[in-house]
Formats: C-alpha cells, structure tokens, sequence
C-alpha cells in the first residue's frame, strides 16, 4: 500500500447505473481494448487499495447512492473510496492523494460541483444513518450527500473527471485518447 494510502480503506468501483443514456451497461464498454471496468480496477489496483465492484445495488433506482449503501453495508472497512467506472481518466495517484487527505470526507470539486471520486469514512459515528437517511427521504443526490457530511473538497481538473454517460461521449474520450 501506497506510504500516503490510509490503512484499511477499501476501494468500490460503481458498475451498477442503469446507463439508461448509453442504452447499455457501460463497464464493458471497450476503451482502446480494455473495458471500462478493467481500466477503472486497474487505476484503483495502482493506486495500492483492495477493490470491490458493485454491479447490482440492493436499493436499485437511487443513482450512485444505491451503490454507496451497496458498498457500505457489504464491507467491514471503516474508509470507502467510490470511483464510477465510466471514468476512464481518473488517475491513481488522484486516488492516492484523495485518500491521503486529513479530513474524514473528501469529494472531487469541478467548477463547483462535487462528485466522483470520493471517500467517506463510514466507520465514524451517525455516518451510516446520515447516507440511509438521505436514501429513505428520497434525496439521491451526491451534491447533497457532501453537504450532509460536510464533506472537504479537492478540486480537480474537469478533464481527469470526465464522465462518459453517452456514445457521443465514448466517442470524444477514445479520441482524446487516442
């Protein structure tokens, strides 16, 4: 494990959207001969952390908030990083140094907005039952789980986080990779 990894957390790679844009289900999308899922555990491998992979949420419906309740009534870890798979271009050392920050919360910032990647410590206390809470009034969104955690932000360039939601997008990240 990375010297700037924080022992225990555990890695979850998102693969469970209904990618209802794309019209099919996006980690097995190819990127350059790999699928998306494979580049995604590659970047979490490299980053030095342990990977699970939600593919099927046991809340379905919410967005990523249902992988997160996946994520975290399946694991033992005390520290989760979430990473979504359809963000090929995010960068291990990204996940290290997300990680390695001092604030129990943390969540990637773009041009104002949070989203993947993030870490939440679910170990500490009300963690658990502030997300549950969110999820049982019906609030999915992730802009409102980091507030209900005053969650820090690190900001990151937009490009690193670039999302692909649609085949116009699959198209723009094979070139720009290319």
């Amino acid at each position: 494990m990375p010297a700037n990894c924080k022992s225990g957390t555990e890695a979850c790679v998102l693969a469970g959207g209904m990618a209802t844009r794309m019209g099919c289900e996006k980690g097995g999308l190819d990127f350059h001969g790999k699928t998306l899922l494979e580049v995604a555990r590659e970047t979490v491998k490299s980053a030095g952390f342990k990977c699970r992979v939600v593919e099927r949420d046991v809340v379905p419906r919410c967005g990523p908030l249902g992988g997160i309740i996946t994520a975290m009534r399946k694991t033992q870890a005390n520290r989760i990083l979430f990473l979504s798979c359809d963000m090929p271009f995010v960068t291990a050392g990204l996940l290290a140094r997300m990680d390695g920050e001092q604030a129990d919360h943390v969540f990637a910032e773009s041009e104002g907005r949070v989203g993947f990647p993030f870490v939440i410590s679910v170990g500490l206390e009300g963690v658990r039952e502030t997300i549950e809470a969110q999820h049982a009034a019906g609030n999915f969104s992730i802009q409102s789980l980091a507030a209900a955690l005053s969650a820090a932000r690190l900001a990151v360039p937009k490009e690193m986080l670039f999302n692909i939601n649609t085949p116009t997008d699959l198209e723009a990240a094979l070139k720009r990779r290319a």
